[in-house]
């Protein structure tokens, strides 16, 4: 008998539940990959955004100015703040070294020309006075005793003169009485001889006397004068060696306002060191330091103004010191109520007003020295560097000579940290 035998195909208890599930692909939008990708582009638009171009630089429209430049009339006038000095400053020296021993005045005062201010003291110039004045007063002693011996022998030879003179009256005298007496026949020839050769020699003696006489005069006038000019040195070496004395004595040159009169009472002094210096009263000028752009413009003759005032260019220093020159201004009219350190504001006139292409002076100057400066697009979005060319200048205004057209609108602000060429405005 035969039996069924179970097939390999018989299915297995639960076998018709079991199926294969096919599983769907997921949305494009729900992929990791996609939104990866998407992640990236958002990114590299955002850095694209932030990071400026190669050559250019991002800036805020609120950190910029802007101004446009226009044709207007351009006033060539140099603004500076003048300070009031003295017109004339007299320097007070010492003359002769020593030790402050007494202030007659102080400091600020007004003196008068040759006043003393201060006295010195100096013991061995004092000394050294003595033994000089000595010294010249024995010499004017010996040329007054030459003068004397000078003098002695003139008032010797006119006595000479005159007794030979007298000699020779009475010489001819006596020979005019024996002559007639010699005509009466009373006296011999042999008699009349002896008196005839008295009057020949006292003749001739009283001619050579006045001969010499004349010369000695020149010569002791020679001696003399020389004599006079001696004594006039010695004179005035001795008046030279006590003004020493008087040098002690320290006064003002000139008369004004005693100031940086500092010394104090103690203090040794040098010859030749400052004691203090005499301000005019009341004549005054300007002083004023200007930025060394304006020292080829600036120059003698020209005129200024503060406020009423009129003023002149008297002198202008080129030295530059920390990019500065001074210019000295007089006044046109001696001006009242002035003194010394005010300060005024004061415009110096360069040149006429005429109009001309102008921009608006700003930090774009000093950060592309008048040679550049960013132009603002039509659109606002950027502004590109461009050339251009300036001329004067005044606070307000520069001109432009080129590289720039009325209407065209120019960053004004400061563009130092700027690399590039190209700003983009955002």
């Amino acid at each position: 008998m035969m039996t069924d035998q179970p097939t390999q195909a018989t299915a297995l208890p639960g076998a018709a539940m079991d199926r294969r599930v096919v599983r769907r692909p997921a949305r494009w939008w729900r992929r990791r990959a996609t939104w990866i990708v998407v992640a990236l582009v958002l990114g590299a638009l955002a850095l694209w955004r932030v990071l400026p171009a190669s050559g250019s630089t991002n800036v805020a429209a609120a950190d910029i100015e802007t101004d446009t430049i226009r044709r207007a009339p351009f006033a060539d006038y140099l603004p500076v703040r003048a300070t009031v000095a003295p017109r004339v400053t007299t320097l007070v020296g010492v003359l002769s070294g020593g030790q402050v021993e007494k202030l007659l005045v102080q400091d600020g005062a007004m003196v008068a020309d040759g006043q003393p201010l201060a006295s010195l003291a100096n013991p061995s110039l004092k000394l050294d006075v003595l033994t000089r004045e000595a010294q010249i007063a024995s010499q004017l002693g010996g040329v007054a005793g030459e003068n004397l011996g000078i003098a002695r022998n003139r008032l010797d030879r006119a006595g000479q003169v005159a007794q030979a003179n007298y000699d020779l009256i009475k010489a001819r005298r006596d020979l005019s009485i024996r002559q007639q007496l010699h005509d009466q026949g009373f006296l011999s020839d042999e008699g009349i001889k002896g008196y005839a050769a008295e009057a020949e020699y006292q003749a001739k003696r009283l001619a050579q006397l006045r001969s010499g006489s004349a010369a000695e005069a020149r010569i002791t006038a020679t001696q003399g004068q020389r004599l006079e000019d001696t004594r006039g040195r010695l004179t005035s070496n001795l008046a030279a060696v006590r003004a020493g004395l008087d040098a002690l004595v320290i006064r003002a040159p000139v008369a004004g306002r005693l100031t940086n009169f500092i010394i104090q009472p103690g203090q040794t002094l040098k010859p030749g060191d400052p004691a203090g210096q005499v301000d005019s009263e009341g004549s005054w000028k300007l002083e004023a330091d200007v930025d060394e752009y304006y020292l080829g413009r600036v120059r003698v003759g020209q005129t200024a103004r503060a406020d009423a005032i009129r003023l002149t260019v008297s002198k202008v220093l080129p030295s530059v010191k920390d990019g500065r020159f001074r210019v000295e201004l007089t006044f046109d009219a001696a001006p009242t109520g002035l003194n010394r350190g005010q300060t005024l504001d004061t415009r110096i006139t360069l040149g006429s007003t005429i109009p001309a292409l102008v921009a608006p002076v700003g930090g774009w100057l000093e950060s592309g020295g008048g040679a550049s400066v960013f132009v603002v697009d039509a659109d606002g979005a950027h502004a590109r560097r461009r050339a251009i060319r300036t001329g004067r200048r005044n606070p307000e205004q520069v001109e432009i000579l080129s590289g720039l057209t009325p209407g065209d609108r120019i960053v004004t602000s400061s563009t130092a940290s700027v690399k590039g060429d190209i700003l983009n405005i955002r």
